[in-house]
This record gives structure tokens, sequence and C-alpha cells, in this order.
């Protein structure tokens, strides 16, 4: 085994910088939105200038990409934690999406909600988005299905390339897909308070949709 190098003085330097500049960008997040990320105002909590601290992020948007990097990479590891179970299915990795999301739901809307105005992620973020639908796939992949298509399927059949080449047959991609979008959906509006005075247990409702979505005859709710 390869042990790393180790890193010079500067370099453990620079690298606990870049760390206290993410957990400040963090706080701003959960105060005003990542819309209204301010590197200067980073920069003044950290008593530094303005131009010091783009010695350690060029700007706003290399911020964020670092921040949705980290999210991103912090659930697709999630996910291969939990996929390595025995036994595990895709209501393992449901129950594992809620726990994940409500530890930080700044982090969680941060990659699935409302995107940053005039923010494109690069490719590599994509990259590790995909890792996350992989594991829900390769899920739905082991389970039993009716094998029952739908219009919607042909379609999809068309447009996969969010799948990245799973060879997931397209009735487990629709799936995957109707799984994702109504397990998001309860947990946006979760997280957002819209349940709060509604009078019922939001995690119950989550449990009742997972299992409306994954007991018997799910396929002909998808």
């Amino acid at each position: 085994m390869v042990k790393p190098e180790a890193k010079t003085p500067r370099e453990r330097y620079r690298a606990q910088v870049r760390t206290e500049i993410k957990e400040r960008a963090w706080e701003q997040i959960a105060t005003a939105g990542a819309s209204a990320l301010s590197l200067n105002a980073i920069a003044k909590q950290l008593g530094m200038s303005g131009p010091a601290l783009y010695r350690y992020y060029a700007g706003r948007d290399e911020l964020i990409t670092e921040l949705v990097r980290d999210a991103y990479r912090s659930l697709a590891d999630t996910f291969r934690t939990v996929a390595a179970r025995p036994g595990a299915d895709v209501t393992a990795l449901a129950e594992a999406l809620r726990t994940w999301a409500l530890a930080d739901p700044h982090r969680y809307f941060l990659i699935y909600g409302t995107p940053v105005p005039g923010y494109h992620a690069p490719d590599d973020i994509t990259a590790i988005a995909s890792e996350i639908m992989a594991a829900l796939l390769d899920a739905f992949a082991r389970q039993p299905s009716s094998g029952r298509e739908t219009p919607f399927d042909a379609h999809l059949d068309e447009h996969r390339h969010w799948a990245r080449d799973h060879p997931a047959p397209t009735a487990v991609l629709h799936r995957a897909l109707t799984f994702w979008t109504r397990l998001h959906g309860t947990l946006s509006l979760e997280l957002a308070g819209h349940f709060t005075g509604m009078g019922f247990d939001p995690a119950r409702y989550y449990a009742a949709e997972l299992d409306e979505l994954t007991g018997p005859g799910a396929d002909a709710t998808m």
C-alpha cells in the first residue's frame, strides 16, 4: 500500500483555512441562502482582507462548487455504505436519504432546492450525482417487476442519458425515477416547513409514501 505524501505546513494551513471558509459559507447559507453568499463578508468574519481570501477561492462559484461537491459526495458515500449492507434495498436507501436530509436541511436544499442564479456546476458534479442514482437503479434492478410497460417508457428509452449508461431496463428507470421524485417532493415540503401546523407526523407520511412505492401493486402506481 502506497502511503500518501505528507503535507507541508503550508499545505496544512491552506487546507485549514479553506475548511474555515466553507464553515462560514454554510453559516451564511443557513441565514440568507446560497444566492446571498458573499466572499467579502466571509473574509471579514475571518479577519482577513477580501483579496487575501481570493487566494483560497478564486470566486463565489468556486466556493459554491466546493460546497455542492461536498454535499453530493456525502450523500453518495452514504448510499454506498447502505447499499453494501446485506439485504439492503430501496427502502433502506429511502430511509438513509431522509436521515441525511434532516441532519442538514441547508445542505439538502443546496443540491436539491432552487438553483443558485447564475451558477452552473462543472461536469464532475454531475458524475458524483450519478453515483447516487446508480445506487438506486441497482437496488430497483434487483427487485421483481411485473414488466408492464407504459407509454412514457418508450419516451424514456430515448432519453436515458441521465442514467449514465446504466443497463437497467427502461421500466426500472421509470420506477426509480418515480420513486426518486416523489420522495424528494415529500422531503422538500417537510424541510421547507409546509407540513407545520397540519397536525400529522411527517415521518409517518414519508413512511406511507414509501410503502405505496414499494408495496404490493407498486408497479401499478408508477
